[in-house]
């Protein structure tokens, strides 16, 4: 089928669901910077328009939507780099959110994709819209969420990362999903970690979006050009914005942050302080030792960024179903977590990596500066009473909301755990690490440094 003969039929389909169901189409509205594609074989960018404002979701955004996508030709999504045109039809429970539309979809993932029969997926609209009330873009990823038993492990993530105001941090929504008229389950919707206005919103010319990831670092992506070994901790660095990097742009960014790593490796706060915004580095950790998030180790998914003349901010938070004391010996089925609240990541002694992982020193070093042990405590205590009260209450929400869609999902596949009883032992496995963590954090050894 013509991709012109697709887009006759989506609007013949369109049109008729709007007379029998009445569902008012949203407007798609264009963003303000140029839709960064993080896709070397796609090379168009577009001047876009200023996004409104999107309402407030409210307890609407605890609702589960219906997403039904349809591909041309029916045709299966078995690649991770090749996309296929696709229509989405999105009902909700509030109209408004409703949504016809076309665009493109393919696999995504790393583990996810390979290991797991139920497959997340990302999705590129053919024109930015606003989705279950987050704001306007392109790009979207479907999160199948099916090593996490609880599909909670990243709500809660972005919900503690929203409460303590952590730049950029992303929404979620949840959809029951349809392929091509086969029910796939439930699944996450959220944002694409990206330069954009309505994404991390950095200069489209001259930010920096980093991943420290090994998997797209210069050891397992050899062959690529947006990455290098960061030179005093040795980390692996790829560049996700900008996305053409010249060889005069790649040496500014590691000029950049050679910076930073050389203040970090002196624990001079007042240095570091030029180079890092270190509220955002303290909250940053705070959650990554929260959940045990082993994944700092490698590391995977750690993400930071920089404007024009600005400090390095890190985040957006990304990645969160390897943490909670995941059983890596049973990773290739998942599942499996919560057995013990008390691994750390950190350690007792951070700087010494005593009875934790042994992280890179980049992560650590700062834990000798005084100044900085003594922030990093009194931000675990003002934060630590609302975890549950507040942030676990939020999520809660969420599973309460889908329940129902959960036990359908769970028919669709399987697995050797209730549900249920995964989100009681997460709940009972997060309280249980609040007390630890209070009690390990406050007696830090102390700092060395002035």
């Amino acid at each position: 089928m013509s991709h012109s003969l697709f887009h006759s039929k989506l609007n013949t389909r369109s049109n008729l669901l709007l007379l029998v169901i009445s569902v008012s189409v949203m407007l798609f509205t264009r963003c303000s910077e140029d839709d960064f594609n993080p896709d070397p074989d796609e090379e168009e960018v577009e001047e876009v328009e200023d996004a409104h404002e999107v309402e407030e979701p409210g307890e609407a955004a605890f609702m589960v939507a219906q997403v039904d996508i349809s591909t041309e030709n029916g045709a299966a999504i078995s690649s991770k780099e090749d996309y296929i045109n696709c229509n989405i039809t999105i009902s909700s429970d509030k109209a408004t959110w409703n949504f016809l539309g076309t665009g493109k979809i393919r696999g995504r993932g790393n583990s996810t994709w390979l290991w797991y029969p139920k497959k997340p997926y990302r999705i590129k609209l053919d024109e930015s819209s606003e989705i279950l009330g987050m704001q306007s873009n392109k790009d979207w990823v479907l999160l199948a969420d099916y090593r996490d038993p609880t599909h909670l492990m990243n709500t809660f993530v972005f919900t503690v990362g929203q409460g303590l105001e952590l730049p950029d941090t992303n929404n979620i929504r949840y959809a029951e999903v349809s392929l091509n008229g086969d029910y796939i389950g439930l699944y996450s919707i959220t944002e694409q970690v990206e330069e954009g206005k309505n994404r991390v919103d950095i200069n489209s010319d001259h930010g920096i979006l980093l991943s420290l990831d090994a998997d797209d670092g210069p050891k397992l992506s050899p062959n690529a050009t947006d990455n290098f070994w960061s030179p005093i901790y040795q980390l692996p660095v790829c560049i996700k914005h900008p996305d053409d990097v010249s060889s005069a742009r790649m040496a500014q960014i590691k000029s950049d942050f050679a910076k930073l790593e050389n203040a970090i490796k002196s624990a001079d706060y007042e240095r570091v302080a030029q180079e890092l915004d270190i509220p955002s580095f303290i909250d940053f950790m705070i959650i990554q030792e929260l959940v045990y998030n082993v994944e700092v180790d490698a590391p995977r998914s750690m993400y930071m960024h920089k404007d024009v003349g600005g400090r390095w901010i890190m985040g957006p938070l990304w990645d969160f179903d390897a943490g909670f004391d995941f059983d890596w010996g049973t990773m290739y089925t998942g599942h499996n977590y919560f057995h013990t609240h008390r691994e750390l990541v950190l350690g007792t002694s951070p700087v010494h990596h005593t009875g934790g992982y042994h992280v890179p020193s980049f992560f650590t070093d700062l834990f000798k500066n005084k100044r900085f042990l003594k922030e990093y405590k009194e931000r675990w205590f003002e934060v630590n009473d609302k975890v549950m009260s507040e942030y676990w209450a939020t999520t809660q929400k969420y599973a309460d909301g889908f329940a129902e869609a959960l036990v359908r999902d769970a028919e669709r596949w399987p697995i050797d755990k209730d549900n249920q009883t995964e989100i009681s032992n997460m709940k009972e496995w997060l309280t249980m690490r609040i007390d630890y963590l209070t009690e390990i954090i406050e007696n830090y050894p102390a700092g060395t440094v002035e």
